[in-house]
């Protein structure tokens, strides 16, 4: 068997795992929110603010990925929502067969949400072709990692629902083209939305908070329109 059989058979059995959970998530009308990005772009202190604005009126849930630790999914247990942790041991991206496990695992803790975030493995490129069953990828990109990433690695921010470029309270210190991003970004999702935050400032907050919202409630009237 070739390497391309093998890598086929892995996607379509990723698919079919997907495609079921997507049905789980539309029964129960829990919004799934993909998140990738590079390391350290800031998703883990985004996903807190997120959560500290929003736990008040929505049921939350987050999964996390990494090779290891289960630092990030404390961090999410601490914001008062359940959280779990899961560790690919290696692998550069999760895979819907371990979303489908961890859900199982968590024994119903993670069911009936409004939101369930789930942050992948920070990476620009393994998360890119792997669907997880979400309603929506986002894409990180940081001040600090310069404005050439979305023409870098164009996938990923071509399938990605919405771009979030974040720290933008560090624009005056680094240099960072903005709207040579907003043109690269344009380019490749020109269906796309694109935000600029400050998880420290609370800059953009909003208008993140915004598509979530608007989004979760264009899923709910969906949902509702067929039953």
């Amino acid at each position: 068997m070739t390497e391309v059989d093998v890598k086929q058979k892995v996607l379509a059995a990723n698919a079919a795992a997907a495609a079921g959970l997507r049905e789980t998530f539309a029964r129960a009308g829990t919004l799934v929110v993909n998140l990738i990005s590079s390391p350290g772009s800031g998703k883990t202190t985004l996903l807190e603010k997120t959560i500290a604005a929003l736990k008040g009126s929505l049921r939350l849930g987050g999964l996390e990925g990494d090779i290891a630790t289960e630092r990030d999914a404390e961090r999410l247990r601490r914001t008062g929502i359940p959280a779990r942790q899961i560790l690919t041991g290696g692998s550069c991206h999760l895979d819907a067969r371990q979303v489908e496990r961890a859900l199982a695992e968590e024994g119903g803790r993670l069911s009936n949400l409004d939101v369930l975030f789930i942050e992948n493995v920070g990476n620009l490129i393994c998360p890119t072709g792997y669907d997880l069953g979400e309603d929506f990828k986002v894409v990180l990109l940081s001040v600090t990692e310069g404005e050439d990433k979305p023409f870098k690695y164009p996938a990923i921010f071509a399938r990605a629902a919405v771009t979030v470029v974040t720290k933008i309270d560090l624009l005056p210190y680094v240099a960072f083209d903005l709207a040579a991003v907003r043109d690269q970004v344009a380019s490749l999702a020109p269906e796309g939305r694109l935000v600029e935050v400050s998880a420290t400032t609370g800059a953009g907050m909003d208008a993140w908070l915004s598509i979530l919202t608007g989004a979760l409630a264009k899923k709910r009237a969906a949902v509702g329109a067929t039953r």
